[in-house]
């Protein structure tokens, strides 16, 4: 199989940190790709026409997004990152929040990188940061139980949405106010497979 990803992506990121969870590592090449919202680069667009990633190329096909890849890897490492009904609708919740963490993280990024200085939109990054707030106020106040659980792709997508939030928005400080979140996402960054898929500093 070969997946389509960058260092930088955090839904890229989270299928590498699973592939070495489920021991999957022999099975999956990753190729290398870069693009953005303006100029697709070297993007997979032949693979997945959004031109987004991940996509995995698997003996079944090309398939995508990030919680299509991550249900196909489950199934066939047969792994258990997705837990029985009914936990499983709170695990895919939670999955889904982080997901959304990262849309909006990833869209506040771009408009830094990529809208020039005197044209950026100001309201809608606090915009996007409010939702991000609320929702890891919200994890903070009724998640933290399903964090003590065994690992799940729901804690995987977390724990890299808040390292990209300290890779991307450090400035904003996460943390503050949000202890016991803060301190279990430094004990879960410690997993070889977090380390091993850390984004480069520059």
């Amino acid at each position: 199989m070969k997946l389509y990803s960058s260092p930088t992506t955090p839904f890229g990121r989270k299928i590498s940190v699973q592939i070495i969870e489920a021991g999957l590592s022999a099975q999956v090449e990753t190729a290398a790709v870069a693009g953005s919202p303006l100029d697709v680069g070297t993007m997979p667009v032949d693979r997945n026409p959004l031109g987004k990633i991940p996509a995995l190329e698997t003996p079944d096909g090309v398939i995508y997004d990030s919680r299509v890849i991550s249900r196909y890897l489950d199934d066939l490492s047969g792994k258990g990152f997705y837990p029985a009904a009914p936990l499983l609708w709170r695990s895919l919740t939670l999955e889904a929040t982080a997901d959304g963490i990262l849309d909006a993280a990833v869209t506040m990024a771009y408009e830094l990188r990529l809208r020039p200085e005197a044209i950026r939109f100001e309201q809608w990054l606090e915009g996007q940061w409010a939702k991000i707030s609320r929702a890891l106020d919200a994890i903070e106040a009724d998640w933290l139980d399903h964090l003590a659980g065994p690992v799940s792709m729901a804690q995987i997508g977390l724990a890299v949405a808040l390292e990209y939030l300290d890779f991307r928005h450090d400035a904003r400080n996460w943390r503050q106010g949000r202890p016991e979140l803060a301190a279990w996402a430094a004990e879960f960054s410690k997993r070889p497979a977090m380390i091993a898929t850390k984004p480069p500093t520059a």
